[in-house]
């Protein structure tokens, strides 16, 4: 049985933790809302991608445990708290996946899931690498609708932050289509299909 004040002590680590991440809507992502309101944040790309992992899990490939893929997408993000959102288009499509970012955002998630128990702590930093890692083919899943979701945001919103970085579509296809391709290759094809008319009306398909 749990001594009552460790029962304590362990409530406020986790109320501790939650009142932390809260911090992530007010972390704002480059794709606007399909309205065009405002930035997207962090909170609710995590949000909307533990639905797509739901609503897609038909798609996903063997080996794919579809709920663990729900526990990724929710924790993803939580690094950007202290380090905040890196664009897959920024600085030409190389800033995102830079050796400085990734040291960073390992930093973060130490501090961040640091604040809950040791038990809680190591499942969700064990969680956040499986996904960095994108080896397993939950995470390679995961990782897939994380780079897809973006793109039907953007294609909702004319757009979005394909203008403010001005990508053209062999950019799309190698900054995120080969990743989209790698967990869901038949739902690349389709995405692709319907936004290649964009780019095509923008002049920017070559």
């Amino acid at each position: 049985m749990t001594e009552p004040d460790a029962d304590t002590a362990r409530v406020t680590r986790q109320l501790d933790f939650l009142a932390e991440i809260e911090k992530l809507k007010s972390v704002y992502r480059a794709t606007p809302l399909a309205d065009l309101s405002r930035p997207e944040n962090s909170a609710e790309h995590s949000w909307t991608l533990a639905l797509y992992a739901v609503v897609l899990a038909d798609q996903a490939g063997p080996g794919v445990d579809a709920m663990r893929a729900v526990r990724m997408l929710l924790v993803h993000d939580i690094v950007e708290i202290d380090v905040g959102d890196v664009p897959i288009h920024a600085q030409g499509g190389t800033a995102h996946d830079s050796a400085a970012v990734q040291a960073a955002e390992a930093r973060a998630a130490e501090r961040i899931f640091g604040l809950l128990p040791e038990d809680l702590a190591a499942d969700l930093l064990a969680t956040w690498r499986e996904f960095e890692a994108a080896e397993t083919p939950t995470a390679i899943f995961a990782k897939s609708l994380d780079r897809v979701q973006p793109v039907l945001l953007n294609l909702q919103g004319g757009g979005g932050s394909w203008i403010d970085y001005d990508v053209t579509l062999p950019q799309l296809d190698e900054r995120v289509g080969t990743k989209v391709a790698r967990g869901l290759p038949g739902l690349w094809t389709r995405v692709r299909a319907r936004v290649e008319p964009w780019f095509a009306t923008r002049g920017k398909g070559a």
